[in-house]
């Protein structure tokens, strides 16, 4: 048991024991000044407030603990997230600078460290992109975006960044159909990329994703990224989407920075639309759904 989680049973623990206190307090104030209605009536009323203070108190306490929590945590993931890859880079510089190796072997260590580049990258463009959604309210740029011809692009790039098959990563879409919402491309490209990502990144060995784009009302897109990987508990299917917040799969260690989910939201909710996740269970796969104003274009 951490310091921190000490300290919040004992302060619990003490506003139990001030509750507690009020009451007897309370009750003794009633049974002697019973008679008198005016400081019965004075007695009743502190005795509310005093109450209603030390809730709000233990409230607000355990809140901000939890919250400093989540932002431990967070500093802990994204310190990982740049350490391990400079680690990585750092070893393989020093072993081309120390020995010959050769020209299949370097190309080899050229290919890691450009992929722990790219794992750098990444994660600095989260923190940044998390900052910015944390701030933006709204849209500065708006435009009209294919989301059917977007969602092939990004399922071009994911398959690439992460070796994989077209297979294992598959579009269905309506047939011959380009598919319009009025917003921002860069905005909606990040958005499709995270959920991509962690499609992957939860689908253990056997990765089978699927990116549906549909039209279910005349005035409605619905982006669906569907996988078969460790699931959701239904406990956990609005907590994903907090800033900070990591599912871990039991016994599992899932990289990340606990910002992807809170980015997606942040960015579908500021093109008006609404972004869900649905699963059976854990082990049973994961759907996340994607609803945002269908545009017609004159």
């Amino acid at each position: 048991m951490t310091r921190r989680h000490t300290a919040t049973i004992v302060f619990v623990s003490l506003c139990v024991v001030l509750v507690a206190a009020a009451i007897t307090l309370n009750v003794g104030w009633i049974y002697v000044n019973g008679p008198r209605l005016l400081p019965l009536v004075l007695g009743i009323a502190a005795f509310a407030l005093i109450i209603a203070g030390l809730i709000v108190y233990t409230v607000f306490l355990v809140r901000e603990l939890r919250r400093n929590d989540q932002h431990d945590a967070f500093i802990n993931a994204v310190t990982h997230e740049l350490k391990t890859p400079i680690a990585s880079i750092r070893l393989y510089l020093q072993t081309l600078q120390a020995r010959e190796v050769n020209e299949a072997q370097r190309r080899e260590f050229y290919r890691i460290m450009l992929a722990d580049v790219d794992r750098l990258q990444q994660t600095v463009e989260l923190v940044l992109k998390a900052g910015v959604a944390a701030q933006r309210v709204g849209l500065h740029h708006r435009a009209p975006v294919d989301v059917s011809a977007l969602a092939a692009e990004v399922l071009d790039v994911a398959r690439l960044r992460h070796h994989l098959s077209s297979e294992t990563m598959t579009l269905a879409r309506p047939t011959g159909e380009s598919v319009w919402v009025g917003g921002d491309v860069d905005e909606l490209r990040t958005v499709l990329s995270n959920l991509l990502d962690n499609a992957v990144k939860y689908s253990r060995e056997q990765i089978q994703v699927t990116v549906d784009v549909a039209v279910p009302a005349p005035d409605l897109v619905r982006l669906q990224v569907s996988d078969r990987g460790v699931g959701i508990p239904r406990s956990q299917l609005t907590r994903i989407f907090r800033r900070f917040h990591r599912f871990q799969w039991r016994g599992s260690k899932v990289k990340g920075t606990g910002l992807g989910l809170y980015i997606v939201r942040s960015i579908v909710k500021r093109h008006g639309g609404r972004v869900f996740a649905t699963s059976e269970g854990e082990g049973c796969g994961s759907t996340f759904t994607i609803e945002l104003p269908r545009l017609v274009p004159s």
